[in-house]
């Protein structure tokens, strides 16, 4: 079998589609594939000479730059560990993420990050900061290292070599720290290229946090081991405002994002439409469930299928997809097939469920991290059986495609009746004047716990909860319907724009009588 590694399949990439446009910033610069290849080389000799070494840990913590692109890539060519680390946390929480990572070094672009930098002082991690002045120059670093570029050409890079290191999103717990090798991230890339048939034809706009996998893996790396091209927003990170523009602008063939990006798209469409749309060969939405009414806008407005898929940071990103319309049909309300891995629906006791029976999704492949770092509990749990155990709970209809009904964890258990809060979303949002809207559990005197959702009116309209109540009576089972409706003008999300139930449970509760409500999870 051929040595897969992620820098092998980049470097070949690299050899293939030379003078083919790799990475843009918009507005800036373009760099092809071979001048790409040669700046990630360069800059992993700068590393070498600042003392870092095979296994060592550097933090990076960038807006979605060129800069990070390019020692995201020669942290991983010097056969260190990359750990991108989100610039909008605290001082306490960089503390927290750079001694859970061990990092040796953080990076972090000229204009610096002072919570990173003051959590790094504290912990005595040198900082540096890295900047590209344009495609002709090479990527300087403020401490000004002496490199070589034999010390690179020496490195073999290994697929055991532990590439990544993120963690995960921590929906019902303290976060924990997830090892990704070169096979691991390499399996998942290919695994992408393959299902959604990524060439050197295609190209994309990137909206997504690169410190994430969902952007990371599909949007940016997927595309660079295919020959295509990759475009990133001037500002750093997602505008709607220039999203078009951008897809336009660089012939984009399709995107990837979160279902909260294409409402915000959507809805920019519907207030300030284009005077035209780049023809896409598809939409992907992952990350989270996507409501098949707002699939359906989707399909209509921009006129490409829109392909939903399952992902977690332990495999890598990629689970799941819809096929594209050649392959396969695709399903709203379902996450597609199985890509380039063994999926199973499991029960407690590990027996493998027929279709349409319910249990927990279970998975195993080279995409699948070895296990949590320093975690042996977490490990004992998640990886029983002999599969790896996501946590979610699902079933597979009689095609073969998945169907999530939601995490083990956020299922909301009304008086024994198990309610799925993603059946309660989808119904919500497809009233006409609903943009957002998410379901959850609150703890019950009588009932244990009882169903609340809060809900986001579409623009320049009023809702009432009355209306919303009345239109759940109408779509769901009584004992699904919300005992209460929030209105509101917004809902906490994570850095990638995901809803945590959670979280949101939290926020409403404690907006309301200390009194009337008990501690959420008491």
């Amino acid at each position: 079998m051929e040595i897969v590694t992620l820098t092998g399949l980049l470097k070949k990439a690299g050899t293939e589609f030379p003078s083919r446009r790799a990475l843009s910033v918009s507005g800036k610069f373009d760099l092809t594939h071979a001048q790409l290849q040669q700046l990630i080389d360069h800059a992993a000799s700068l590393l070498i000479a600042s003392g870092i070494k095979p296994g060592d840990v550097v933090a990076l913590s960038f807006p979605n730059t060129v800069e990070f692109v390019i020692m995201f890539l020669a942290v991983i060519r010097c056969r260190a560990t990359a750990a991108p680390l989100n610039s909008a946390y605290t001082a306490e929480e960089f503390e927290f993420y750079l001694s859970d990572s061990e990092s040796k070094l953080l990076l972090v672009p000229a204009e610096g990050i002072k919570s990173a930098q003051a959590a790094a002082s504290k912990l005595n991690i040198p900082h540096v900061s890295a900047t590209l002045k344009d495609e002709n120059s090479k990527v300087t670093l403020s401490s000004d290292p002496d490199s070589h570029l034999d010390s690179v050409h020496q490195l073999v890079n290994d697929p055991a070599d532990v590439s990544l290191f993120l963690h995960t999103s921590g929906t019902t717990s303290r976060p924990k720290g997830v090892p990704l090798t070169q096979l691991n991230l390499a399996t998942s890339v290919l695994n992408i290229k393959t299902v959604y048939k990524l060439t050197e034809s295609d190209s994309t706009v990137i909206v997504l946090p690169l410190f994430h996998v969902h952007g990371l893996l599909a949007g940016l790396l997927s595309s660079l081991v295919s020959g295509a091209a990759v475009a990133l927003p001037a500002a750093g990170r997602f505008s709607a405002s220039t999203f078009w523009t951008d897809m336009i602008k660089y012939n984009a063939t399709w995107y990837t994002a979160v279902p909260t990006i294409h409402q915000i798209i959507l809805d920019r469409h519907e207030s300030k439409p284009e005077p035209a749309y780049p023809k896409l060969r598809f939409i992907r939405s992952c990350s989270a469930s996507l409501a098949p009414s707002v699939l359906a806008r989707l399909e209509a407005a921009f006129d490409a299928p829109v392909l939903e898929a399952y992902a977690m940071t332990e495999a890598s990103h990629l689970m799941a997809s819809n096929p594209l319309p050649e392959c396969g049909p695709h399903k709203a309300g379902s996450v597609g097939k199985p890509v380039g891995q063994e999926m199973a629906i499991l029960n407690e006791q590990g027996e493998i469920q027929p279709r349409n029976a319910n249990g927990e999704v279970c998975i195993r492949g080279l995409n699948v991290t070895k296990g949590y770092k320093n975690n042996p509990e977490a490990n004992k749990s998640a990886f029983l059986f002999g599969w790896f155990h996501t946590g979610d709970i699902g079933f597979f209809d009689s095609d073969g495609y998945l169907h999530l009904v939601g995490r083990i964890k956020e299922l909301i258990n009304r008086g024994g009746e198990k309610i799925s809060p993603i059946e309660v979303d989808a119904v919500l949002l497809s009233h006409p004047n609903v943009a957002q809207a998410v379901a959850f559990g609150v703890p019950d005197e009588k009932y244990g716990e009882e169903i609340n959702c809060a809900v986001i009116p579409r623009e320049g309209v009023s809702l009432e909860e009355a209306e919303i109540s009345q239109y759940c009576k109408k779509n769901l089972a009584s004992f699904k319907v919300p005992k209460k409706v929030f209105i509101t003008d917004s809902l906490p999300k994570t850095a990638t724009g995901k809803i945590q139930r959670r979280i949101v449970a939290e926020h409403f509760l404690s907006q309301m009588s200390a009194a009337k409500v008990p501690k959420f999870g008491a």
